[in-house]
């Protein structure tokens, strides 16, 4: 049984804000953290495969203390993905997951002090490197399961422009406008201090409101047959469900591709060797897990409720998936 709280401890939330103070950085959506040539340490974060950690799960035997917890990153749609499916695998062994819905600052803590047994949502080799940088010591990386997280622009893909550079001559054929997520975004952040100066985008409206918002524009846009320019990322459901592409970047504003990293408190991974082999089974493809969010997140389908149904849909739908994952031979 999968059991979802908010975790409230309060010297946790103290050690948290001061993380959060540090970084100058909220968590909606699209990633924060460190600008685009940041690294942490001298690890080469993009040599990890999803899924090569991979082993047999029917070789191990389960874990003797089956009450395991995950956090899961508020606002982030692929750490919902990620942790309710595994919660899915590991129920069939018997185990309950207690999910706790968290910022990542405090999610990184969480993990650090062993509040929490593990997330799966660590973005590297950029994004997340500050937070990695103030745990390090007290957790333990337990391989990648998604390969290709990317900060974007995006525009339906009939439009004209082909580069981020060609919305400088085409701005009206986009209404002059880029909408845009939360103000606190790294991707925010990112768009009006890189993007827009290093393109020459001033002359287009740069509309700040949400993600829910800038979602219900790409919706009425393509619906209408009209053109729309927006900030986006991979992994996001919205590629699925919508008819949209990236721009290409070639000053590299946006920065590279990153990997999601898996992490486990270092106790925690000592306890569960079981739960974390089946952590570094865990990969999935970019339409996998596209294919998956839509099913989870947009409004016509389960619309962000009822997660683990869905998830046990999808996981119905691909009985493949489950078998792999067992047998240790899911590929990112």
């Amino acid at each position: 049984m999968v059991r979802s709280t908010i975790l409230k401890a309060g010297s946790l939330i103290a050690a948290s804000l001061l993380t959060l103070s540090a970084c100058g950085v909220s968590n909606s959506g699209g990633g924060e953290g460190d600008s685009a040539d940041s690294t942490a340490g001298d690890k080469d974060w993009t040599a990890c495969e999803p899924g090569s950690d991979s082993e047999d799960l029917d070789s191990l035997d389960p874990d003797d203390d089956k009450n395991v917890t995950f956090a899961v990153f508020n606002g982030w749609d692929e750490t919902y993905a990620s942790v309710y499916t595994l919660t899915n695998l590991l129920e069939r062994d018997g185990y309950t997951v207690e999910i706790k819905e968290l910022e990542a600052g405090p999610a990184y803590q969480a993990v650090a002090v062993g509040d929490v047994d593990f997330h799966m949502d660590m973005m590297m080799p950029t994004t997340h490197a500050s937070y990695y940088e103030t745990v390090k010591d007290d957790v333990d990386i337990q391989g990648c399961w998604y390969g290709a997280a990317q900060n974007t622009i995006a525009v339906n893909e009939d439009s004209p422009a082909k580069t981020i550079e060609d919305l400088k001559t085409m701005a009206d054929d986009y209404g002059n406008t880029l909408y845009g997520i939360e103000a606190g975004a790294g991707l925010t952040k990112a768009t009006k201090e890189k993007v827009i100066p290093d393109y020459g985008l001033e002359q287009l409206e740069y509309k700040i409101s949400s993600t829910p918002a800038m979602l219900a524009q790409v919706k009425k846009s393509t619906d209408a047959g009209d053109n729309i320019a927006v900030t986006l990322w991979h992994p996001h459901w919205a590629y699925s469900k919508f008819p949209m592409r990236d721009l290409e970047d070639p000053k590299n504003s946006l920065g590279d591709k990153e990997i999601l990293y898996n992490l486990g408190n270092k106790d925690s991974v000592k306890k569960f060797p079981y739960v974390a082999q089946a952590v570094k089974n865990f990969a999935m493809t970019e339409d996998q897990l596209a294919d998956l969010e839509a099913l989870m997140f947009s409004e016509d389908e389960y619309n962000g409720e009822n997660l683990e149904d869905a998830v046990a849909e999808w996981l119905d739908e691909n009985p493949d998936f489950v078998d792999d994952f067992r047998a240790g031979k899911l590929v990112g």
